[in-house]
């Protein structure tokens, strides 16, 4: 179950900094509404907290953190972007997602 809910959390902070950060892209990019950067203020800012609520020193979050931000990253890809995978995608976020797991899930000394 933490491991599930490792992953969840890991997911939710990858989604908020990648909207936060989609949004002004959008306004920069595509000429949409600067009213965007309001609510890509709080994704940001959202995305700040959740890192707070992982449960081990911010460096190895943060080192935890690139793996599951590189497959939420190419989900979006996918899903927002329409662009297909390959399957050096794939294997790639599966590489992140090992990574992720080891450093995140590591024994610790009481």
């Amino acid at each position: 179950m933490e491991l599930l809910r490792l992953v969840g959390l890991f997911a939710l902070t990858a989604l908020a900094e990648i909207l936060g950060c989609y949004l002004p892209w959008l306004v920069l990019k595509q000429g949409k509404s600067a009213l965007l950067l309001v609510p890509a203020a709080l994704s940001l800012a959202l995305f700040a907290w959740l890192l707070t609520l992982h449960p081990t020193a911010a460096g190895r979050t943060y080192a935890a953190y690139g793996g599951m931000y590189i497959a939420v990253a190419l989900l979006w890809l996918r899903l927002v972007d329409g662009v297909a995978l390959t399957r050096w995608d794939i294997a790639g976020a599966t590489i992140a997602l090992v990574g992720m797991a080891v450093i995140a899930l590591q024994p610790t000394a009481h």
